[in-house]
């Protein structure tokens, strides 16, 4: 997002280190394409049919679940985003200013492992993407041995983009939102003239209870972006309009999120048999024709590359701040193997595609949920974060706190987890008290988190705010740290 000359070179070197503010010149309004491209899945299709098949929702209430989701999740990715144009440093590299130097290597490394899975699946949906177009145009049958080349493309292409750093993500992302745009119009146009409406919308209305799981399933999806929301606004001013940037990041992934998920809706009412379809991208070559499926299966591809990308390109700072010291496009490999070798797992082992896809969101929305209950909760008394003491990890940091844990962001983290995780049930894992109470009935086990852990951070004692030395503070950032000026959108 940076337009200096640094970052306008193909490849991104920045790290983890704050940004100076002469590098910081980023607009919100590029925000937009980023978190458009971030729901560039095919998956939400599969989750609105799920949400007539499995929850029994008519139109109206899919409508309000699509409408609710991407502000509940895209509103705390952009509540988390304004820590980055304060900081001008990653998610997990502010996080160190919370949970001190030694204390975030634990959410840090749950996070990161956390990462692998999301990877996995989004790698293995674009791979079925690619044999999908092949067995249309081409009529050629997968089999293990193509599913492992087109995974190994897949996975190879989004290292490549997320390795060149933020610039080609961003420009990726541009060209992605209009690609998409214009495709999905057209989808919605052949939805409109083909579609049986009044066997749409004569469904009866599902119970109330399923909409709120609905929606919890479908934002669990966004809460997994929340602690990478920092490392995409990292390069705007100090005085850019948080408003802004909350407005812009629910705007950018709403855009996308509804129209997807009722598009999946209306298509599951004459197909039922989408929302447990084998794999999650098969279906549109039945449902569409040939000349609209194609090129809005490579659309969706795209997607599917862009959104490994961002994700691999914070999981590659979230690996530096672990204590691995290679270049951030290095670190970026590491996740690009995991998802390679899990990717490969999930296609030839796995049965059910979209079982195993529920069963790690709902747990991966709780593993992100404690880190974001104490950090946001730490938001509130902090308004500013000291570079140096960020980059410094011995024991004269500002930020080593005692013996490099800060006591009381590390007790909120473990509890929050572990309440959070009782109150989760899925296919894999179902906690002592999933049942029998409104949070485990609704699948809402990561708002239990995000509040517990907060509210817990809140009355603990905490160690003082360390205020950044002087010589490290350029002139005026004390009066422009709460936003003296808006910046346009």
């Amino acid at each position: 997002m940076s337009r200096t000359a640094e970052s306008e070179g193909a490849l991104e070197t920045r790290g983890i280190e704050q940004v100076p503010d002469a590098e910081r010149t980023a607009r919100v309004r590029e925000l937009f394409p980023t978190w458009v491209g971030a729901n560039i899945s095919v998956l939400l299709l599969t989750m609105g049919a799920g949400l007539v098949v499995a929850y029994q929702l008519n139109f109206w209430q899919a409508l309000v679940v699509s409408g609710a989701a991407p502000v509940v999740s895209y509103g705390l990715v952009g509540l988390i985003g304004i820590a980055g144009k304060r900081g001008g440093a990653p998610g997990m590299a502010l996080s160190r200013a919370v949970f001190g130097q030694r204390g975030n290597l634990l959410p840090g490394s749950l996070i990161w492992v956390a990462r692998w899975g999301w990877e996995t699946i989004n790698a293995v949906v674009g791979a079925y993407a690619m044999l999908t177009v092949l067995d249309i145009v081409f009529g050629i049958r997968s089999n293990s041995v193509l599913d492992m080349v087109m995974l190994l493309a897949f996975v190879v292409a989004t290292f490549a983009i997320s390795g060149l750093g933020i610039n080609a993500v961003q420009k990726c992302n541009k060209y992605a939102t209009y690609l998409f745009g214009t495709f999905s119009v057209l989808v919605l146009g052949h939805l409109v003239v083909d579609t049986d409406w009044s066997a749409v919308f004569d469904r009866s209305a599902g119970p109330v209870a399923a909409m709120i799981t609905g929606v919890g399933l479908i934002a669990a999806g966004g809460v997994s972006w929340i602690p990478s929301a920092p490392d995409f606004t990292r390069y705007l001013p100090r005085t850019a309009s948080s408003k802004g940037i909350v407005g812009v990041t629910v705007g950018g992934a709403g855009v996308v999120v509804l129209p997807m998920v009722l598009m999946g809706m209306v298509m599951a009412v004459s197909t039922p048999d989408l929302a447990s379809a084998a794999d999650p991208v098969s279906f549109l070559g039945e449902i569409l024709p040939t000349w609209l499926a194609v090129p809005y299966l490579l659309i969706a591809l795209i997607g599917m590359l862009l959104i490994n990308s961002m994700s691999m390109y914070s999981a590659g700072f979230t690996a530096q701040t672990l204590g691995f010291t290679v270049p951030r496009h290095w670190a970026v490999s590491v996740n690009a193997l995991i998802s390679l070798v899990f990717g490969g797992v999930l296609m030839l082992v796995a049965t059910s595609f979209m079982g195993s896809f529920i069963a790690f969101l709902s747990l991966l929305a709780v593993a992100f949920s404690a880190w974001v209950g104490v950090f946001g909760a730490d938001m509130l008394r902090r308004t500013e974060y000291d570079g140096a003491a960020m980059a410094d990890t011995g024991r004269t940091s500002a930020y080593w706190y005692r013996g490099g844990f800060s006591p009381a962001a590390c007790a909120a983290w473990a509890v929050g987890l572990a309440a959070g995780l009782m109150f989760s049930t899925s296919d894999w894992f179902t906690g002592p008290l999933a049942t029998n109470n409104v949070v485990g009935e609704y699948g809402l086990g990561w708002v239990a988190t995000v509040v517990i852990s907060g509210l817990l951070y809140l009355v603990l004692p905490k160690p003082p705010v360390a205020v950044p030395a002087p010589s490290a503070t350029p002139a005026g950032r004390a009066e422009q740290t709460e936003e003296p000026a808006t910046l346009a959108v």
